[in-house]
């Protein structure tokens, strides 16, 4: 860095004589670096008048500024309807590494040791084709998980346990992204109601990990003890293959709405890190309160570094981006994909290799941005879960009553990789395929519940989208209904071999793998217990479940044909495509009627690989999607001499012989049920 970098080098950096801290600010008149005493946080040892240098970068410098020391920020500027400053206010350095909590909403920067031997570890750079992850919450996934000792469970080194390790491997996921690590607190109204922010969606700083997932070991010992935990058990992973992505809340902070907490960045320079009008009043696309002015470059800075630090010094192999779109909002808060922030993402040197992932809206007007994001993003497909949940789920429950309101065309599409909603240049990869996240139903609630159950929120039942798109399939919640049940088991299977036999990047949600409920509550942000944690005790049918996620897993990772990398383009031979080819029950190439009838919810996919490191792979897919049997005549296909099923999601246990048939035989096809044929 130079000089001709004024942002360079914010934050803390030590040398032989102590500590320099570096702040900017263009409103304030006067920032103070403030020093606490070893023992006592509230103990103000020394004070620092800061110097404002070049691009309006504040510098403070002391002996007294060394690792292990608490410290804070002082600032004050004039009064204006765009600020807020009151020079009696202890602020966080937006740029702390650690973070000491000393009272309520009461908060001080800490100098952390950051030494740490990462010995032979290597990301494990997993292909994108190859990827497949797994969304799940640090503490949920452990804390019930009885084969992690119980002073790990819920935290960091308890994740990284060959407990948890060995559950990963098995299942056959890759990558595990994990729900907000950066540290966070619950919103005052939460807190008035008794209640918890659970998810981690309310950040407080950028660059320190959430100390409370850390054992209580490592959080007696303090921050530097909380990093090491954190380091070590992004290590461990990457010794296990594993990819560690985390999700980040860059767009607003937990400084909530004017009359919030004052914190940090409200305190610094409020005109300038939040979005608002002439009069003060906050303008919000995220529905948190605030929103961070992303047309500023100050801002823009901020989240490019704390990119770089967890990517690089903290090893973070990916980021999965809350509410995406508003980092790509201009001055005048309209969403653009040239944004020179959502450029800078995926084309910073420093971020080479590092998977970026957009959740691409946010609440504001022109938020939803699906498919609208640069080349290097990949995206959650909404439309993608929207189409799966109408076509095994809400059509079913229609169907029942009249006919089916649409055909399989648009889900055909889904399954091919999105190709009309990705550019051509993208390519399937870009769409992260999922049928359920951490807000909205577990797959199992999905399947058991026609509405949300959320009164325990403590919103009388009104927060948590009504969209659900679910079918409680004749009964709402438990039931002892046989009937009942083997429905629900048979659309979970429907479910998971469709999210994981689709071109494009797979998401499953942990403990959607074995049926987990949340008892029809589908925005449980707010409990912290059992409701949210996974329970590693299963009934027989979970145990099935289980095995079928794991053998769709092998599946897709033993047949290239499911994961293409590029979409096939009509008479060129494109390399690390597949050709598809689309037949209707009767064995022939499907017509436009086909593709467009309400009537028609049958199809055969053919897909073939045209591999550039892998063998050659076909396979052919049947999908039924009928509450009524169907006989389906296999396809002749060049140079294919028979099929053998390998997967049929009406079957309560995935272990049924591989069965060999011929082009042209006619089989039996069970009501609303998919089978997969490797074609030899």
């Amino acid at each position: 860095m130079t000089a001709a970098d004024p942002l360079h080098d914010l934050g803390v950096r030590l040398g032989p004589y102590g500590g320099e801290l570096r702040v900017w600010s263009e409103h304030a008149d006067a920032l103070e670096l403030v020093i606490f005493d070893d023992k006592d946080p509230n103990w103000i040892t020394r004070t620092v008048q800061m110097e404002r240098g070049e691009g309006n970068v504040w510098t403070g410098r002391s002996r007294s500024l060394i690792r292990g020391r608490r410290y804070a920020v002082r600032a004050s500027g004039p009064t204006s309807p765009n600020n807020v400053f009151n020079p009696q206010t202890l602020l966080l350095d937006p740029y702390a590494r650690g973070l000491t909590r000393v009272a309520a909403e009461q908060w001080r920067s800490y100098v952390v040791d950051d030494a740490f031997d990462w010995g032979e570890a290597q990301k494990p750079k997993t292909p994108l084709d190859r990827t497949v992850l797994y969304e799940g919450h640090v503490k949920g996934l452990t804390r019930l998980h009885p084969g992690v000792p119980e002073e790990l469970r819920g935290s960091y080194a308890g994740l990284a346990h060959p407990a948890m390790i060995e559950h990963l491997h098995s299942l056959g996921v890759t990558s595990i992204e994990l729900l907000p690590v950066h540290a966070f607190v619950s919103e005052q109204r939460l807190i008035k109601q008794g209640l918890t922010n659970y998810w981690g969606y309310n950040t407080v700083n950028f660059f320190s990990p959430h100390a409370a997932y850390a054992t209580r070991q490592a959080q007696a010992a303090g921050p530097d003890a909380v990093l090491r935990e954190f380091k070590g058990m992004v290590k461990l992973l990457h010794e296990a293959g594993l990819e560690v992505i985390l999700d980040v809340v860059y767009n607003h902070t937990a400084e909530e709405g004017l009359g919030g907490p004052r914190m940090s960045f409200r305190g610094i320079d409020n005109a300038n890190y939040y979005r608002q009008d002439d009069t003060g009043a906050y303008i919000d696309v995220t529905g948190c309160g605030n929103t961070v002015n992303f047309s500023h470059d100050v801002p823009q800075r901020l989240v490019l570094d704390s990119l770089r630090y967890w990517a690089n010094e903290v090893q973070a192999d990916g980021f999965r981006f809350d509410l995406a779109a508003t980092l790509g909002r201009d001055e005048r808060v309209e969403y653009t994909r040239d944004h020179p922030l959502i450029n800078a993402i995926v084309t910073d040197p420093q971020l080479a290799d590092v998977k970026m992932i957009a959740e691409p809206w946010d609440v504001g007007m022109g938020g939803w941005q699906t498919g609208n994001f640069p080349d290097g993003w990949h995206e959650w497909n909404d439309r993608y879960r929207d189409r799966v949940r109408n076509f095994w789920l809400s059509d079913i429950d229609y169907a029942r009553r009249a006919e089916a309101p649409i055909g399989i065309g648009g889900f055909a599409t889904r399954l091919a990789g999105s190709s009309n909603t990705f550019a051509a240049e993208r390519g399937p990869l870009a769409s992260v395929n999922f049928i359920t996240a951490h807000d909205g139903f577990t797959l199992a609630d999905l399947v058991s519940y026609d509405v949300k159950h959320n009164v325990g929120n403590g919103e009388s039942n009104r927060d948590g989208t009504d969209n659900n798109r679910s079918f409680n399939h004749g009964a709402e919640g438990p039931t002892t209904d046989e009937t009942v049940l083997a429905a629900r088991r048979k659309a979970m299977r429907n479910l998971l071999g469709t999210l994981l036999l689709s071109s494009g990047m797979p998401m499953l949600t942990a403990g959607d793998e074995f049926g987990r409920s949340q008892q029809g509550n589908n925005n449980a942000y707010c409990h912290d217990s059992e409701l949210t944690w996974l329970d590693w005790t299963f009934e027989p049918w979970q145990q099935d479940l289980l095995q079928h996620t794991t053998k769709l897993l092998e599946l897709r990772r033993t047949n290239p044909a499911l994961r293409p990398i590029r979409f096939a383009t009509l008479g060129e031979d494109t390399p690390s495509a597949s050709v598809m080819d689309w037949f209707d029950a009767g064995g022939e190439t499907m017509s436009t009627d086909d593709w467009t009838s309400p009537r028609n919810r049958t199809l055969q996919f053919f897909s073939a690989s045209t591999p550039e490191t892998e063998d050659a792979n076909r396979i052919l897919l049947i999908v039924h999607g009928v509450e009524t049997s169907v006989d389906v005549t296999l396809p002749a296909h060049d140079d294919v001499d028979h099929y053998v099923r390998v997967w049929n999601s009406a079957n309560e246990t995935p272990d049924a012989p591989e069965q060999q048939f011929s082009p042209g035989d006619v089989l039996p096809v069970a009501p609303t049920s998919m089978q997969l044929f490797r074609a030899v």
